[in-house]
């Protein structure tokens, strides 16, 4: 299970260190394969492989016709490649995805139960601020038991 979120940071060369607890959630349950992807280019998104292979394999089972099928996979596909940890944990996030979710210096790295997603921090606490969550956000979790 991944939880929490920490400070990292993203090198001159494109990489990430993913925290050391992140790291070793990952590698402990699923390995050092991973795709690295986002849906909207605001940030980085972070699936060790085995979990990214189910979603694909759960996206097979969703009609081609399907127009939301095909703009999630361009999506994905557009911004995503394959990537593993290298000796020192650290994740190599592409020019162009790290262009578009502005991927330099200070970040911070979410854990979202299955999968990382990483954020620019200044661009996250304005999505903060601008998405807050509402009494109808906790009432729709609360219909749900949560």
């Amino acid at each position: 299970m991944l939880r929490g979120s920490t400070s990292a940071r993203i090198d001159d060369k494109g990489r990430l260190k993913v925290p050391a607890a992140f790291r070793a959630a990952v590698t402990a349950q699923y390995g050092d394969a991973l795709y690295v992807t986002s849906l909207t280019g605001q940030s980085v998104l972070i699936y060790p492989m085995p979990v990214w292979t189910a979603l694909e394999e759960r996206l097979r089972e969703v009609p081609a016709t399907l127009p939301a099928r095909q703009r999630y996979i361009d999506r994905v596909s557009f911004y995503g490649q394959e990537a593993a940890f290298d000796q020192q944990g650290r994740v190599s996030i592409h020019g162009h995805l790290r262009e578009a979710a502005e991927m330099a210096g200070e970040t911070r790295v979410f854990g979202q139960l299955d999968h990382l997603e990483v954020w620019n921090q200044a661009r996250f606490e304005k999505k903060l601020k601008q998405e807050p969550l509402t009494d109808d956000d906790l009432s729709a979790l609360a219909d749900l038991g949560i």
